[in-house]
């Protein structure tokens, strides 16, 4: 196709760079006429009638780009108010600001949702066994009647009260068995500023690193901010990565509904907050969970790792593995059993015969081939 060029107030440009425009937002009137004029290849044309097409053209794909920047950014707003919900949290925790009012909210929140939950399903079993998994506290209410029975907001503050205190008596027995240890280290090794101690649920475990003097100091009170501190960023770190990976396959899916004629960001908008609403629940159980059930999982010294001048570098992980924890079980007794084990399931070597052709020689050595002699043999006894 022949490339003109058009002359314009301000600086030539060829034509070739508007097909694809012309095609899309010029008229027919547009093409029947550059037929007419007959221009050869690098001819400069004047005609403002042309000049005008392709401004109008470049005008509609301006406002078409302008309309799906919008629209992009509509879709962004929803993530950005989760975003900066969640970065407040963070904020709070990283930095220590507010982390106690935030501990307090998200017991408080924790109670609200399972009570409200299991007491409109009228479900006082399932009631009490989420106040063990997730509180580590007995139900207040002795039986089903009274459960039903009772007032929402008079449950709710009942459960809230009897989490926090138990919360607050486990934090207390933890650094009693914890203040020790942190003095013998001090003692016997002052070159060392922080220390690592191992935590765990029985499921999760976390190393939690601390300041020797601030611990000692506060009577294990910095120990227990501490841990606060690890578990709330670890666990909100995991939440909002996997809730990341939700929102990325609902904007995906979302837009199939432009076939049955609805919105695909009204959809967005509204399935997003279910999504971080369940998120948000998600995340304050298992904040909640590992704070009342963590506990240190032995006494011995020897499991207190002590860093110099390292917290910063050292980051809140999650471990799914039980066999990693300390002292889980008898290391001797399990290790004997692992080597056992492994050495009854060691795989054996394959042995594969030597297979007879039906024209080789027969192994019984009467010079006949195999299928003339035991092979013919075989054959009639199948």
């Amino acid at each position: 196709k022949p490339t003109f060029s058009l002359v314009s107030p301000s600086l030539p440009i060829a034509i070739d760079t508007y097909d694809n425009l012309m095609r899309l937002f010029g008229s027919d009137r547009i093409a029947k006429m550059m037929d007419k004029l007959g221009l050869e290849e690098g001819e400069v044309i004047q005609h403002p009638l042309i000049t005008k097409s392709i401004e109008r053209a470049q005008r509609k794909v301006e406002e078409n780009n302008f309309g799906i920047r919008k629209r992009l950014l509509e879709y962004d707003d929803v993530m950005s108010s989760q975003r900066e919900i969640i970065y407040k949290r963070r904020k709070n925790a990283l930095f220590g600001d507010r982390l106690s009012l935030d501990i307090d909210n998200i017991f408080y929140e924790t109670a609200q949702s399972i009570t409200t939950y299991y007491q409109d399903s009228k479900d006082f079993e399932g009631f009490k066994f989420e106040l063990l998994k997730n509180l580590s506290i007995e139900s207040p209410l002795a039986t089903e009647k009274e459960f039903i029975g009772a007032k929402a907001d008079d449950l709710i503050m009942t459960v809230y009260v009897n989490a926090k205190k138990h919360y607050d008596l486990k934090s207390e027995q933890i650094a009693k068995m914890a203040l020790p240890i942190i003095k013998n280290v001090s003692d016997n090794q002052p070159q060392f500023q922080n220390i690592v101690i191992p935590f765990t649920d029985g499921v999760k475990s976390m190393q939690i690193v601390t300041n020797i003097k601030k611990s000692i100091e506060t009577e294990g009170k910095d120990l227990i901010k501490s841990v606060e501190k690890n578990v709330v960023l670890g666990i909100i770190d995991n939440e909002w990565k996997e809730h990341l990976r939700d929102m990325d396959d609902l904007r995906q899916s979302v837009q199939n509904a432009v076939y049955e004629q609805k919105d695909p960001l009204l959809i967005y908008k509204f399935e997003s907050f279910e999504l971080f609403k369940k998120m948000i629940e998600k995340l304050n159980a298992e904040v909640v969970s590992f704070l009342t059930r963590s506990t240190l999982p032995g006494r011995d010294q020897q499991q207190v790792q002590v860093t110099a001048n390292r917290p910063k570098s050292i980051e809140p992980k999650l471990s799914m593995n039980r066999t990693e924890l300390p002292n889980f079980g008898n290391s001797s007794s399990s290790n004997n059993q692992n080597i056992d084990t492994r050495e009854k399931q060691k795989p054996q070597p394959v042995r594969v015969e030597k297979t007879v052709g039906r024209n080789d020689p027969c192994p019984c050595g009467s010079g006949k081939k195999y299928k003339q002699c035991h092979g013919s043999v075989e054959v009639a006894k199948v």
